[in-house]
């Protein structure tokens, strides 16, 4: 069983993307509610648009702040896809990151805490 960094309880739990860099908030709920999830040492999940995956997250360091980090796996409009990205915890209590979809977009993104 894989300890959980002590930080990584920051993460833990369900957090509402609010906004991405490329994607009007209006599509961001398309078919369920936008969401960043974080579950126990490695495992969460990731939804937004016509998109959805489960991630592979590493917790560490970036720039002197906790940061997770992850390789994610899923579905765009029904077809396979994948990808990776990173959250860290910014200011008000927010998530900020960055996601990647393997030869396709990239966008920042802000969550709230769901």
């Amino acid at each position: 069983m894989t300890k959980v960094p002590a930080f990584a309880k920051a993460f833990s739990g369900r957090w509402r993307i609010v906004e991405m860099d490329i994607w009007d908030n209006d599509v961001l709920d398309l078919i369920e509610q936008a969401h960043l999830t974080f579950k126990g040492a490695t495992d969460g999940e990731i939804a937004f648009c016509a998109l959805n995956g489960f991630l592979d997250v590493r917790y560490g360091v970036r720039d002197g702040s906790a940061c997770a980090e992850f390789s994610w796996e899923g579905q765009d409009e029904n077809n396979l896809a994948n990808g990776r990205g990173w959250a860290a915890i910014g200011t008000a209590g927010r998530l900020v990151g960055h996601f990647y979809i393997h030869n396709g977009d990239d966008s920042g993104f802000v969550c709230e805490r769901d």
